[in-house]
């Protein structure tokens, strides 16, 4: 089995469906002969050629606008946007028409494409260019929002994806595309979308996380009696998989890079106290940025959630 990083796992994903299903295009800012802005789609213009790998101008909008024309006649788009600070670009068409069109149409049209952005910070980039606002994007209803944490989940997830009917957000960790090696089957495999994963087994404390966080955490819990939760999908979130852990360990810490104000962490701490809390033995605790812009490289270390913030707020959450 080869040992592969992100980014070849997600381009091994796209030219399997895309030998798979001849419905299945990709568009993007310069996705064909560059092969992308991280090289993810390095490849794919000289195996399907223009017709299925178009370079498209600088126009985030009008590159969504034309990937809901093309779901909804019947191809299965996979239109990339260089960095997720610039799909506030086209928030519009992918809140009030890609996320709708199965509820405005009643069923008639769906709606089946994949948005591919890079997310997160750590790579030390301008702004705009390590945002990590997945929360805006899981309060659309009709759209799926998912995170993989390394090579093996960016594919099945990624296969899954290009699979859904309706439009997913997949949101490619940046500071993870060439961090880690893992062994990716070749040939299909799917990982269901809305299905968390334990990625580690403990008794005394349950941490969630996902994205490039998952494995800031698995380091930090080094030492610790732990389950760590992996989330994968954003938006709907694995509920039983999460009550599962926390009625085990009764006490929860929550680990996200956005900022902590109306964060993705808060709804799921809400619904474990709306769920479960009689098994709670702590307060639940969450690791976030602070809630400010993301700052320029010097300072992103500071930003970013730390192995040491992340082991306090065990600590203190095993006192009690």
């Amino acid at each position: 089995m080869a040992q592969l990083n992100m980014v070849q796992a997600i381009n091994q994903a796209l030219g399997d469906e895309m030998a798979r299903d001849d419905r299945v295009v990709l568009l993007g800012e310069d996705v064909g002969r560059d092969g992308g802005v991280f090289r993810v789609t390095e490849g794919l213009l000289e195996r399907f050629g223009a017709e299925r790998v178009l370079d498209t101008p600088l126009a985030e909008s009008a590159i969504m606008g034309a990937a809901i024309g093309m779901a909804a006649y019947g191809l299965r788009p996979v239109p990339e946007i260089q960095f997720m600070g610039f799909t506030y670009s086209a928030f519009e068409q992918l809140f009030a028409h890609a996320a709708r069109l199965r509820s405005r149409s009643r069923g008639r049209y769906s709606c089946p494409m994949v948005v591919r952005t890079p997310y997160g910070g750590g790579i030390k980039a301008p702004e705009l260019h390590e945002e990590s606002t997945e929360s805006i994007y899981c309060q659309i209803p009709g759209l799926k929002v998912v995170a993989p944490s390394g090579p093996y989940t960016a594919k099945g997830l990624l296969l899954a994806a290009l699979r859904d009917p309706d439009p997913v957000l997949f949101l490619e960790p940046t500071r993870l595309y060439r961090l880690l090696r893992e062994e990716v089957p070749e040939g299909d495999y799917v990982l269901e979308l809305g299905r968390a994963r334990l990625a580690r087994a403990g008794g005394a404390v349950t941490v969630i996380a996902w994205g490039s966080m998952l494995e800031r955490v698995l380091k930090s819990v080094e030492g610790y009696d732990a389950d760590v939760v992996d989330l994968l999908t954003l938006n709907p979130f694995d509920i039983e998989a999460i009550l599962g852990s926390v009625r085990k360990t009764g006490r929860v810490v929550i680990v996200q890079e956005a900022a902590k104000t109306c964060g993705l962490g808060a709804e799921i701490a809400a619904t474990i106290a709306e769920e479960a809390i009689l098994h709670l033995r702590a307060p639940i605790l969450r690791v976030t940025a602070p809630d400010v812009p993301v700052p320029l490289g010097k300072l992103i270390d500071h930003y970013l959630p730390s192995p040491e913030r992340i082991r306090a707020a065990l600590d203190e959450v095993l006192q009690y």
